[in-house]
């Protein structure tokens, strides 16, 4: 049966064609993934690689990172400076081509650069069309070039030469556009995070990176070259590596216990691919992969991670035959406890997606699998020390597995099988929409009473945990479903755990931590982030884990009474008048249901905090410092961070 067809207009004047810039501004999303936090820095990485693609050809040894007032960001190098003579097809310089053309610039062959993140041009192009201001300035040929551009990458003028140089180099300064950016605030630690990572890639390359933000007046950015040398009192960072892949591996474990003590480390070419691999296991049970395509991190992995797993096992398996042993690993056995940085470089080289969290690029496979399988088995034979306590950890990793196998099954299997019910400590909603439906996780049997009492029966259940749950930091999942607290929320939860998790199954979109406002409220809920951050990362990464904030005064004026979440709040609704009773809530079983109701769990008035990870790595490398065995690493962050605690007497 023919579909019928409706009237429509739709001829080639429904078609919208957007030139030039005006597409990034229309879409940011498809250019820098979100306008959010990560894409605002976003900005920030693709004027630094265009330095960085530089520095790896071997023409620059400096790049300077400056934030400036008025939310300015300067990216300065001392390459060898765009060129600005005239395109022979946009018939404009080639300065102002690379910054208003997309998919122009040295990247697309010819004899720009022979790695690269592959989309030179389309990085500052697109930082520009993103920028109420940019400001290019060259030195190059003996001379100083400048253009500027304004709202969304146009140019001011024609590109301006300003008199002699002799210096070579780039500078390039932005201001990102707040109509396009709801936020703009940039996080110096995050750019320290990321620049940090650039320089153990490019050996022998200075990047410093400065915050002037409150140098405001004091600062003329047009007027010199690097802002470092002007000698000012800046808060400043400098890095600088000779060790590459090795030092990064030394650093990610400086506060863990390494299972041997060569970090094993190779680099070579296949089919045109440079492959650099370090690795070292450590005491731990979680596995730490940094990749990187043309020093571009991967966070998503991609065909290098791929590779470089299948020849792990593989070597690993070989290893243990050749020596008579009777073990057979998976994959997951021999990633246990293992820190590896993993990094390839190749002339044409594809990304999925515009943000280049994962690499696409088949031939990166196979490269990576040659270079390290020949080479990690020359390092086990050459240092059988090391191979022994990678064979024990892999062993130990292989009997927890099996363990848990079973400890899961009894639990989960059961579960789906037989109808095992939901926990008896479960007060669960009516609702069976996942999307309507709301988990409060709260501490105690009291503040448990107060909430069934006080919820929302149709959307809202409630699960009261009995004391502190197992630090889960070190825990086996074998361990873990014994403890009947996380095996209560394990079924609650619906999604199963390890291997067998399925983020399609789960129960709640919003899973709400509701502790008490006290030094155990808060390691509890330290606890189960470490608990979501380590075993349902799809949770936190979907953004359906929340934290819910309690008032902490209840202040009465006369008749009125008013809730205060802060102590800024209170001091401004109670101040000092007479006749006010201020009420100090510690715990949420302090409540009644009527009070936890409107100020805690009603959708109109509640305050919830939504849990993200904007970092894994930091957040992985926080959660080792504060819940793991390093003393010494856990009693310096305390001190470091010391200022910064809330203190209840």
């Amino acid at each position: 049966m023919a579909a019928k067809k409706a009237k429509s207009n739709y001829g080639a004047d429904s078609i919208t064609v957007l030139e030039g810039l005006e597409a990034v501004r229309k879409r940011p999303g498809m250019y820098i993934g979100t306008t959010g936090v990560e894409g605002l820095h976003h900005l920030i990485w693709e004027v630094f690689d265009n330095s960085r693609d530089e520095a790896m050809g071997g023409f620059a040894n400096r790049i300077e990172v400056a934030l400036l007032p008025g939310n300015r960001i300067r990216v300065a190098d001392n390459g060898r400076g765009i060129p600005v003579d005239k395109h022979k097809k946009t018939k404009k310089s080639a300065l102002e081509t690379i910054m208003t053309v997309l998919h122009a610039g040295g990247k697309f062959g010819g004899e720009g650069y022979k790695y690269s993140g592959g989309l030179h041009g389309v990085g500052v192009s697109v930082v520009n069309a993103l920028s109420t201001y940019v400001r290019a300035e060259v030195h190059r040929d003996g001379a100083r070039f400048v253009q500027e551009y304004k709202n969304g990458g146009k140019p001011v003028s024609a590109i301006k030469k300003l008199g002699k140089s002799d210096r070579t180099g780039t500078i390039i300064s932005f201001e990102a556009d707040p109509e396009i950016f709801p936020k703009i605030e940039y996080s110096f630690k995050k750019i320290i995070d990321h620049l940090r990572q650039q320089a153990y890639l490019v050996p022998e390359l200075l990047i410093t990176v400065i915050d002037a933000r409150d140098f405001e007046g004091k600062i003329d950015d047009t007027s010199v070259y690097w802002i470092k040398d002007l000698g000012l009192d800046l808060h400043s960072m400098s890095f600088y590596f000779e060790g590459g892949l090795k030092s990064l591996v030394a650093f990610q474990n400086r506060h863990q216990k390494a299972l041997h003590k060569n970090i094993f480390y190779t680099s070579g070419e296949q089919d045109g691919v440079l492959v650099e691999i370090a690795l070292q296991y450590i005491d731990d049970i979680s596995a730490r992969i940094s990749a990187y395509a043309n020093n571009i991190y991967n966070p998503e992995g991609g065909m290098h991670v791929t590779g470089f797993k299948t020849a792990l096992t593989r070597t690993i398996n070989n290893y243990i035959k050749k020596n008579n042993g009777k073990e057979s690993f998976t994959g997951d056995d021999v990633l246990e406890g293992l820190t590896v940085a993993i990094s390839v470089k190749m002339e044409e080289i594809q990304f999925e997606g515009q943000t280049k969290a994962k690499l696409g690029s088949v031939e990166a496979r196979s490269a990576t699998e040659a270079v390290f399988s020949k080479a990690f088995a020359d390092f086990l034979e050459e240092y059988p020390n090391d191979a022994k306590a990678i064979v024990q950890k892999a062993t130990l990793a292989m009997k927890a597995r099996k363990a848990a196998k079973a400890a899961k099954e009894s639990v989960l299997r059961k579960g789906a099988l037989e109808g095992l019910a939901l926990p008896g400590k479960l007060a669960d909603c009516q609702t069976r929409k996942a999307e309507d439906a709301e988990l409060f996780i709260v501490e105690g049997d009291s503040a448990g009473g107060s909430s069934k009492q006080g919820r929302d029966r149709k959307t809202q259940a409630i699960l009261p945990l009995r004391g502190k749950i197992l630090n889960v930091e070190r825990a086996r999942l074998d361990k873990m479903l014994a403890n009947n607290e996380i095996k209560a929320l394990v079924v609650a939860l619906g999604t199963a755990i390890g291997d067998t998790f399925n983020i399609d199954k789960l129960r709640y979109h919003k899973i709400i931590i509701a502790t008490d406002a006290d030094v155990d409220g808060a390691h509890i809920r330290t606890l189960l982030m470490t608990l979501f951050y380590r075993y349902f990362k799809p949770v936190v990464e979907g953004g359906y884990l929340y934290i819910a904030q309690p008032p902490l005064y209840k202040i009465k004026k006369g008749k009125e009474i008013f809730y205060a979440y802060t102590e800024e709040e209170k001091q401004k609704l109670a101040g000092n008048e007479e006749g006010i009773s201020v009420q100090r809530y510690k715990g949420l079983g302090e409540m009644n249901p009527e009070e936890l109701w409107e100020t805690t769990m009603d959708p109109e008035n509640r305050l919830l905090k939504r849990v993200t990870i904007e970092d894994a790595q930091e957040a992985d490398r926080t959660f080792d410092t504060l819940m793991g065995t390093d003393v010494s690493a856990r009693k310096s962050f305390i001190q470091s961070h010391a200022k910064e605690a809330e203190i209840d007497v």
